[in-house]
């Protein structure tokens, strides 16, 4: 094994700290024994950059892994960067295509937006500003240094940011414009536990809806969302009786998104989705530059399948683009959140 060989960086965030090395590692990756973690410690496939590691050694704020083993480390050089929509000394915002995590989840190792930017750009700290699904794409922006991350942390928290989405529903919408204020919960009566739903003891929310173009069975919309709940913008349209196309969890009845997960998409599953991805994406950011405090407006545009439907397609969901997807339902940071986790090496 050399250091430069592919491997899966974690710097070890606030709620990991304190923690030893193999109980941590075998909480974030429990497909793994402790006891297998101790051993590839001993065998040198998981160092640390500060110190000699062992099996006991309690981590630290900061510090950083970097794991070799099998089934965690990459064995893939990583995709190409998506198209950078804007890129300067403190910023850079991609457009994310559908079906790319931002941030890795799960155990196995998967290619992310943050590990690929990552190695577009070596030497360069880049940090997520906001996240979104992974079936959605478009806008997202990262910073490319301390304080770059903690201003626009900070004009996140503080609603400095628009943000401005653009969704293909199902039907033709009726209305021009419409605002959705609903608190948000899980969903009543739901057993799937992601569920969001209407709820009266739940986080405030507030979408402002706008019809943008009426086709034969759908409509495109454009969404504004006041507040950042999760999956906020697909609850509010599914409330407002115009659900995404595409959507697996919402418009839905459960037993739809259960028999997709257990069975794939069978025939039923596809004719009641009608497209292979929630047709979301993100059009446009603005927030205020965090250097020279000039907004700055990053647009994305609608991606090819969208367009498509825009253009006067018909939307389906083929058994050919079936069996070539990937059945995930995750809300992004779902995930352990106690280290940032990235891939390098060469």
């Amino acid at each position: 094994m050399n250091r430069d060989d592919p491997h899966r960086a974690m710097r070890i965030m606030e709620r990991a700290a304190g923690r030893r090395a193999d109980t941590f590692l075998s909480l974030r990756f429990p497909s793994w024994s402790r006891t297998l973690f101790a051993r590839w410690i001993r065998e040198g496939l998981i160092l640390s950059d500060e110190r000699a590691l062992k099996p006991a050694t309690v981590l630290r704020l900061g510090e950083t892994l970097r794991i070799w083993a099998p089934g965690i480390a990459p064995t893939t050089a990583a995709p190409s960067m998506p198209s950078v929509l804007y890129e300067d000394d403190w910023l850079i915002a991609v457009d994310k295509p559908a079906g790319m995590l931002v941030h890795p989840v799960g155990q196995r190792f998967a290619w992310a937006l943050i590990g690929t930017v990552r190695v577009a750009r070596p030497g360069v700290r880049i940090d997520l500003s906001h996240r979104l699904d992974r079936e959605t794409s478009g806008v997202v922006l990262m910073t490319k240094h301390e304080d770059a991350d903690r201003a626009m942390k900070q004009a996140f928290a503080a609603r400095k940011v628009k943000k401005t989405y653009q969704a293909l529903v199902r039907g033709v919408v009726p209305w021009d414009s419409r605002a959705v204020s609903a608190p948000l919960g899980h969903a009543a009566g739901s057993i799937i536990k992601i569920r969001r739903g209407e709820a009266a003891d739940g986080d405030s929310a507030h979408t402002d809806v706008t019809v943008l173009q009426r086709m034969a069975e759908t409509t495109l919309v454009e969404c504004q969302p006041v507040t950042g709940r999760t999956h906020q913008i697909r609850v509010h349209l599914e409330i407002a009786g115009i659900p995404i196309l595409g959507d697996k969890l919402y418009g839905q009845p459960d037993d739809v998104f259960l028999e997709l997960l257990d069975h794939g998409p069978t025939e039923r599953c596809r004719a009641a989705i009608g497209f292979p991805r929630h047709a979301l994406h993100a059009h446009a950011l603005a927030f205020p530059h965090p250097h020279t405090g000039q907004m700055v407006k990053v647009r994305a545009p609608l991606p090819a399948d969208m367009q498509a439907i825009v253009d006067g397609a018909a939307p389906s969901w083929s058994v050919e683009e079936a069996e070539a997807g990937e059945i995930v339902e995750a809300t992004e940071g779902e995930g352990v959140e106690e280290a940032d986790e990235e891939p390098a090496g060469s």
